[in-house]
């Protein structure tokens, strides 16, 4: 039975989660990548839309105009680490809930979902045009001159995923937990390897 996460999310909903776990999003997912956590972290400007509850997705989605709005053509996750810097002040600042990118974030951002509680999520990387299929609607768009890609795209999506929890509410964190695991691993398969082949060092 799929995991699915509705806007607005609550915390009771993300403290049952754990990293690893594979959620689906209905609601509210609004694009939001490197721009708009400069303008509202360093230059102190509000967003204009209330992520209170919500879900923002790291992605510089490629859009469409049609005659009575926007179709969303593909929408891939870019690098979450870009916003590592600017994510726990990004989370007290706007109540957002579910943070969707690509690859693993750091200490700041762990901090920032045990604190205030929320979570940060992966996207399967190549499956950019799936993506945009589970956009319903694009309802509107903000801060357009900042260009197509950093524009806060907002899209009411049904069922958008998977997306694998990353970071949980409790302080965990899947990338660095299984760097450790695999580095453990690594050691004796390098050290037999090279025992074997002598002119890798």
């Amino acid at each position: 039975m799929k995991k699915i996460l509705t806007t607005p999310i609550q915390n009771g909903d993300l403290e049952q989660l754990t990293a690893g776990d594979v959620v689906y999003l209905n609601g509210y997912l609004v694009t939001c990548r490197d721009m708009p956590h400069r303008r509202l972290v360093e230059l102190g400007q509000k967003l204009p839309v209330d992520l209170a509850g919500l879900a923002i997705f790291h992605a510089g989605p490629i859009v469409v105009k049609e005659d009575d709005g926007w179709k969303m053509i593909s929408i891939g996750p870019t690098t979450s680490m870009r916003m590592e810097k600017f994510e726990k002040e990004f989370i007290a600042e706007t109540g957002v809930k579910l943070i969707v990118g690509k690859g693993g974030m750091g200490p700041n951002t762990v901090e920032g979902c045990q604190t205030y509680k929320a979570v940060h999520a992966v996207f399967p990387g190549g499956c950019a045009v799936l993506a945009a299929t589970k956009v319903e609607e694009i309802e509107r768009v903000e801060w357009l001159e900042l260009g197509m890609p950093e524009a806060l795209w907002v899209c009411r999506v049904k069922e958008f995923g998977p997306l694998i929890i990353s970071i949980d509410t409790k302080g965990n964190n899947l990338f660095e937990t299984n760097k450790v695991i695999f580095n453990e691993k690594k050691i004796p398969i390098v050290k037999d390897v090279c025992s074997q082949v002598k002119f890798i060092k």
